[in-house]
C-alpha cells in the first residue's frame, strides 16, 4: 500500500518553495498485528506509538507541531473503500524543515516503527491561503 513516498512524488515535493510555512495531512491505517525482525510481535498501534515517541525529538528540533489529531468517524464523501484510525495535520514552519526531519539520521533510524505499523496512508502537502471565514 502506501506507507513511503514514490520517488517521482517525493522529486516532486522537493521541487516546491522550501521556505513557506506547510501543513501536512496525515491520515493512516494502523496494521492490526506487526512482527519486528528480531521476531518480537506487536500492534499496529504499539509500533505507531514507538515511532511517535521516538521521532519527537527530530520533529520539535525542526519546529513542528501537531495543530489536529482526531480519529476518523464517518465518511461523508469519498470511496468507502478508504477507512482510516488516525487523522492529524503536522504544521511546519517551512517545507524546509520537514525535508531536514525526514533525512535527518535519527529520524530515519527509527522510521521502520512507522514502517512496520502502517498499513495504507495518505500524506497532502498543503500550503497556507488567504480567504478568511468562508469556504471559498
Amino acid at each position: 500500500m502506501n506507507i513511503d513516498p514514490q520517488r517521482e512524488q517525493f522529486d516532486a515535493f522537493k521541487a516546491l518553495d522550501r521556505h513557506q510555512p506547510i501543513n501536512m495531512l496525515n491520515l493512516i491505517r494502523l496494521n492490526a498485528d506487526v512482527t519486528y525482525p528480531d521476531g518480537e510481535k506487536t500492534t499496529g498501534a504499539v509500533a505507531y506509538q514507538r515511532y511517535g515517541e521516538a521521532s519527537a525529538p527530530v520533529f520539535q528540533k525542526v519546529g513542528g507541531e501537531i495543530v489536529f489529531r482526531g480519529k476518523p468517524e464517518c465518511l461523508l464523501i469519498g470511496p468507502t473503500s478508504e477507512t482510516w484510525d488516525i487523522a492529524f495535520i503536522a504544521r511546519y514552519p517551512t517545507a524546509g524543515a520537514f525535508m531536514a526531519m525526514v533525512t535527518d539520521e535519527h529520524y530515519r533510524s527509527i522510521v521502520h516503527h512507522r514502517q512496520l505499523a502502517v498499513a495504507d496512508s495518505r500524506l497532502l502537502r498543503l500550503g497556507d491561503l488567504d480567504g478568511g471565514a468562508t469556504f471559498g
